[in-house]
C-alpha cells in the first residue's frame, strides 16, 4: 500500500494525512493483514469491501485508531490541574465531579485523573464525589483498560512512589497491575467522537491527540462543538500540546497561558 492508497483510505473515513504522518507505517501494516483476510488485493477492492459490509468497515475504522499514550503524559499539565484547576473544580462542585476522558485508547489518562485525584484528597476538607468517563471507538483498547496491565514504558513519566503505591508487579517480565481499588468510579464506554458526547455536563474534558490530530477540518468543528456543549460552565477542556481549536469558539478562553487549557465562559 503506497501513500496514495493510503490517503484514499482516510478519505473515506474523513482523517486527516498530516494527523496519520508520524504513524501511518504501524496503521498500513494493520490494514494490510486486514486486506488479505478479506482476499483483497488492491486498495480498490478494499474500499468496495468496506462500502458494502458493516462489520468489516467497522473492524477497518478499528483498526485506523491510535493507542500511543503514557501515565501522566506532559507531567506540566497534571501539575496545573493539581495545583490550580482541580481545586476551583472542588470549591465551584463540592458534591461532585464528572470528568471525560475522550480517545481514552488504553486507560492511561483515566487512571492518571484517578491517581490524581487520590493524591489530592488528602489536602482537601471536602473531597467531591469523582466520576469519570472513558471512552474509546476501538473495544480492544476498552478491554486491555480495564484488565489494568501495563508495560514499564508506559509507566517511565509517573513518579516512583506513586507506581509502587497504586501498581503491583505481574508475571510477565516489565508488566504491572493497576490495584483494583482504582478502577472504581471510571465507566467505560464505546464511543465515536464524531456522535454525540457519552453524558453531560463535565466538569472536565480530555480531548487530547485524538478528534483534532486524526480528522479532516470539515469534521472537527461540529463534534468539536457537541463536545464543549457537553461541558460544564466555568468547566476545563484539555486537548494536546500541539493542537489547535478553531478560533470561532468563542465559549472557550485560554487558561493560566497555556495553549491547550481551556475554561469555558460562566
Amino acid at each position: 500500500m503506497d501513500d496514495n492508497q493510503f490517503r484514499q483510505l482516510l478519505d473515506r473515513f474523513g482523517l486527516s494525512w498530516e494527523g496519520y504522518r508520524k504513524v501511518r507505517k504501524g496503521v498500513k501494516k494493520r490494514i494490510r493483514r486486514h486486506m488479505n483476510q478479506l482476499g483483497c488485493q488492491t486498495v480498490e477492492a478494499y474500499l468496495l469491501v468496506l462500502g458494502r459490509d458493516r462489520a468489516a468497515r467497522h473492524h477497518c475504522e478499528r483498526l485506523m485508531t491510535v493507542s500511543i499514550s503514557r501515565f501522566f503524559r506532559d507531567l506540566g499539565l497534571w501539575r496545573t490541574l493539581a495545583d490550580e484547576i482541580l481545586p476551583m473544580i472542588f470549591k465551584e462542585n463540592s458534591m461532585s465531579m464528572k470528568v471525560w476522558s475522550a480517545g481514552c485508547a488504553c486507560g492511561e489518562e483515566a487512571y492518571s485523573m484517578k491517581i490524581l485525584c487520590e493524591t489530592v484528597a488528602s489536602g482537601v476538607k471536602h473531597m467531591p464525589g469523582v466520576e469519570i468517563w472513558a471512552t474509546d471507538m476501538n473495544p480492544d483498547y476498552l478491554k486491555r483498560a480495564q484488565a489494568g496491565i501495563y508495560s514499564a514504558s508506559s509507566l517511565k513519566e509517573l513518579p516512583e512512589a506513586l507506581r509502587k503505591l497504586y501498581f503491583r508487579p505481574t508475571q510477565k517480565q516489565h508488566a504491572y497491575r493497576i490495584n483494583e481499588p482504582l478502577k472504581k468510579g471510571v465507566i467505560w464506554r464505546v464511543h465515536n467522537l464524531l456522535s454525540d458526547p457519552p453524558d453531560s455536563p463535565f466538569h472536565l474534558i480530555f480531548l487530547r491527540n485524538s478528534l483534532l490530530t486524526y480528522y479532516r477540518e470539515d469534521l472537527k468543528l461540529p463534534a468539536l462543538e457537541k463536545v464543549v456543549d457537553s461541558l460544564a460552565q466555568r468547566g476545563f477542556l484539555i486537548i494536546g500540546a500541539h493542537e489547535e481549536i478553531s478560533p470561532g469558539m468563542n465559549e472557550l478562553v485560554p487558561f493560566g497561558g497555556f495553549t491547550y487549557i481551556f475554561q469555558k465562559k460562566g
